[in-house]
This record gives C-alpha cells, sequence and structure tokens, in this order.
C-alpha cells in the first residue's frame, strides 16, 4: 500500500513490530492503533503476508559440479591453455615491441620516465604480490577447497 495513514501513525512502526523488534509500549500502541485503524490493519495484513512468503520460501543450493568453471573435456582444456598461452605470449611481443620503440623514440626524457616509471612500480609491486603467494602457497589450509 502507497498511501499513508489517515491519522498520521508512522507506519514503519508496524514493520517493527510484525519483527518483533519494539519496546513493549510501542508495540502496545501499535497494536491499539491497529484495533482502531482498517487502513493501517490492511498495510499489516500485506506485510504479514509477505513476510510469511519471504519465510516460507526454500532455496535450492546447486551441487558442487555446478560451481566448476573449468573446462570439462580434454579437448576444451588444451583449446583453453593454448588459447591463454598465445594471448600472454602476443601481450609480451606487442608490449615490448611498444617499449622498445618508445626507447628508440627521439622523444623526451619525461615521457620515457614515466612510462618506464609507471611499468617498474607495477612490476615490483606484481612481484612482491607472486612472491608471498609462493611462500604462503606451502602451507595453505584452503588450497584443496574448490568452492
Amino acid at each position: 500500500m502507497t498511501d499513508r495513514c489517515p491519522t498520521s501513525f508512522d507506519q514503519s512502526l508496524i514493520s517493527g513490530h510484525l519483527d518483533g523488534e519494539l519496546t513493549q509500549a510501542a508495540g502496545q500502541r501499535v497494536r491499539l492503533h491497529l484495533e482502531e485503524c482498517s487502513h493501517c490493519r490492511v498495510l499489516f495484513d500485506e506485510l504479514q503476508t509477505m513476510r510469511e512468503a519471504a519465510m516460507s520460501t526454500r532455496f535450492v543450493e546447486p551441487s558442487d559440479d555446478q560451481w566448476d568453471e573449468r573446462p570439462h573435456g580434454a579437448s576444451s582444456r588444451l583449446s583453453r591453455s593454448l588459447g591463454w598461452l598465445l594471448t600472454a605470449v602476443w601481450l609480451v611481443v606487442v608490449a615490448g615491441f611498444g617499449l622498445w620503440h618508445l626507447w628508440q623514440s627521439p622523444e623526451g626524457l619525461f615521457e620515457k620516465l614515466l612510462v618506464f616509471g609507471g611499468l617498474t612500480a607495477f612490476g615490483l609491486l606484481f612481484l612482491s604480490v607472486l612472491i608471498d603467494r609462493i611462500s604462503s602457497a606451502r602451507t595453505d589450509r584452503y588450497r584443496g577447497v574448490k568452492k
């Protein structure tokens, strides 16, 4: 219901009453108001129906094999592995080619410092994360967890 209570009653208290979150005095005030106000009583009934429907809804949890996103067949695994390998090689070649041309270009020192300084910073951050991951991989208790 979108209409407001004709007596300007705070309708948010009705929801709190349904959830059992009100103090005894506020709950009593809501009960007394519901006895007198048919508008709020209709709202209360609608909220109660929705709450019961929500509380009785059961969700089916998918089985473990539905969570697994790895390729299932040998050809699928092979094509995915080759795809990632070719993508990585392509990225290294393109980035290397671009960096080589930047290094050989007559552009100013500032542009070169910006590019190579940023790449060095990202490289060092990546290296630190890689070192931490490798050192913690040996003692990782959750290594076998798939979900």
